[in-house]
C-alpha cells in the first residue's frame, strides 16, 4: 500500500458494493479475506456502510425543479435483507424528464401496500421538495394513482401505460388466440385520432366480446387515461405511451 495509507485502496467501495448486493457483515468479512488476504472487523464494515446514510438522506430530500414536463411512475423488485432473510421487495420510482430532456430519479419508496394514502404521501413529498407541477404523469394501473394525482396535481394529465394494458388484456386469453387478438388490439393505439381509436375498440369488442368480454370492458373503463397520448405529436407519443423508458 502507498505510504501513510492504512486501508486497502477502493476497499470502502468494494464493501459498499457487496453490502448493496445483500451480503451480511460476516459474509463481507469472508469475501474481503479471500480477495485481499486482509482481516476486517464487523465494526469497520458497519462504519463504512453507515457512512453513506447521510448522503442518501441528502439525496432523498434534495430540492427539485419547479416543473417537469413528464414524470414516470413505475416499480421494480429488489432483494433486501430483513429478519436475517433475503426477500424480494417492491420499490416504486418516480423518474422525471426535465425541460432540458434530462432524466432524473426524483424519488424512491418502499412499501408493503400501495394505495391512496401511499401515493398521496409520495406526491406530497415531491411537491414539498419544490415540484410544483408535472404536465404528464405516466403510470401503469397503480392502485388509486389517478385519485392521488388529481388531489395533489389537479392539472396533470395521467397517461396509463399502453404496454401494461395489452399485457393485462392477455391474462384473460388462451394461448392459441393471443397472436390474432394482439393484432386486433393494435389498431386501437396506433390510430391518428381518438375517434378512430374508439371505432377500432368497437370493432374489437364486436369480434371478441362473446369470448373475452373483460378486455373491451377494461379498455372502456380506462379510456380517458389510455388515450391521453393521442393529443400530442408523434415524437411525444413515442415517449409517453409506455412506462418502459429506461432506454430513452
Amino acid at each position: 500500500m502507498p505510504n501513510r495509507q492504512t486501508r486497502i485502496p477502493s476497499l470502502d467501495d468494494k464493501i459498499l458494493s457487496l453490502y448493496a448486493k445483500g451480503m451480511s457483515l460476516s459474509d463481507i468479512q469472508i469475501q474481503i479475506q479471500e480477495l485481499y488476504g486482509a482481516e476486517v472487523s464487523e465494526s469497520l464494515i458497519s462504519n463504512i456502510t453507515d457512512s453513506v446514510i447521510k448522503d442518501v438522506k441528502i439525496w432523498k430530500n434534495r430540492p427539485l425543479e419547479s416543473v417537469y414536463p413528464i414524470v414516470f411512475f413505475d416499480c421494480f423488485v429488489v432483494k433486501v435483507r430483513q429478519d436475517k432473510r433475503i426477500i424480494n421487495k417492491a420499490v416504486y420510482v418516480a423518474l422525471g424528464i426535465d425541460r432540458s430532456g434530462i432524466k432524473d430519479v426524483l424519488g424512491l419508496w418502499m412499501s408493503e401496500n400501495e394505495g391512496a394514502k401511499f401515493w398521496l404521501g409520495n406526491l406530497t413529498e415531491l411537491k414539498n421538495r419544490g415540484m410544483n407541477d408535472m404536465l404528464i404523469a405516466c403510470t401503469d394501473n397503480l392502485s388509486d394513482m389517478s385519485e392521488a394525482i388529481a388531489a395533489v396535481y389537479p392539472k396533470t394529465e395521467h397517461q396509463l401505460c399502453i404496454v401494461h394494458a395489452i399485457r393485462g388484456s392477455l391474462q384473460y386469453v388462451s394461448y392459441k388466440h393471443r397472436k390474432v387478438l394482439v393484432a386486433n388490439l393494435k389498431p386501437i393505439y396506433t390510430t391518428v385520432t381518438e375517434q378512430e381509436a374508439l371505432m377500432a375498440l368497437e370493432a374489437f369488442a364486436t369480434k371478441w366480446n362473446q369470448q373475452y368480454p373483460q378486455i373491451a370492458q377494461s379498455w372502456y373503463a380506462n379510456w380517458d387515461n389510455l388515450m391521453v397520448f393521442l393529443q400530442y405529436p408523434n415524437a411525444i407519443r413515442k415517449v409517453i405511451y409506455t412506462t418502459n423508458v429506461w432506454n430513452l
